[in-house]
């Protein structure tokens, strides 16, 4: 217990020197694509070319109705004008919350390139057929996961999702297509806010940002 104990306290007394200075790129406006989505498309084309894990991975931050903040990583699933998709339970914490306030943010952390972006916005449920056109897309064993997960609902223990997971095997079993479970389908983050940082030496970073207001987008830049 006593070498864990140091262990630790020389892990936390190391943090304040923990930095990293940034210098792969920079952003100007002039860089900048005509849209914001053509940007993050741009931008995650990039993180793909670079290896970049989870490249799709981000960071969706939702409140209730409390101003609880919660945050989770999900992974995106479409990109287009309209905004941002990503598929999930219903019922689950995120979606009260997105059922309660409408509103989400979503980071895409791409470390080892020195940037993200991040996404704000209002949201939407996706059409059926949008959802079953990712859901058929989606392996098996994925489907039948949706269908036996009472996501973010506490459970008994490992023992009762493993059983949940063998029932629906059961029941899909001699079924080809597994269906869309009911309460299961995508979001859509619809941007008003679309920020794209990178990092730079000295904290000196580029901040631009694509912002929706009456006259339609407009491109500012953001103090690092």
């Amino acid at each position: 217990m006593a070498d864990a104990r140091i262990a630790t306290s020389d892990i936390a007394f190391e943090l304040p020197k923990m930095r990293v200075s940034y210098e792969k790129g920079t952003l100007s406006e002039s860089e900048l694509a005509d849209t914001w989505h053509e940007q993050l498309q741009s931008w995650l084309d990039d993180a793909i070319r670079a290896g970049a894990p989870e490249p799709n991975a981000m960071v969706l931050a939702t409140a209730n109705t409390e101003g609880m903040p919660s945050s989770r990583t999900v992974l995106a699933k479409g990109l287009d004008a309209r905004g941002v998709v990503f598929f999930t339970n219903y019922t689950s914490a995120k979606s009260h919350d997105l059922l309660a306030t409408r509103f989400a943010s979503a980071t895409f952390p791409w470390y080892t390139l020195h940037r993200q972006a991040t996404v704000r916005g209002t949201v939407e449920k996706v059409s059926a057929a949008e959802t079953a056109t990712y859901w058929a897309s989606r392996p098996r064993g994925s489907q039948l996961g949706a269908w036996a997960s009472p996501q973010s609902i506490v459970v008994g223990g490992r023992n009762a999702l493993e059983s949940a997971l063998a029932n629906v095997e059961r029941q899909f079993a001699d079924v080809a297509d597994v269906p869309v479970p009911p309460h299961w389908g995508g979001w859509r983050i619809r941007p008003e806010v679309v920020e794209f940082w990178q990092g730079r030496r000295d904290r000196m970073h580029d901040r631009l940002q694509f912002r929706l207001g009456r006259d339609g987008w407009k491109v500012e830049r953001l103090g690092p």
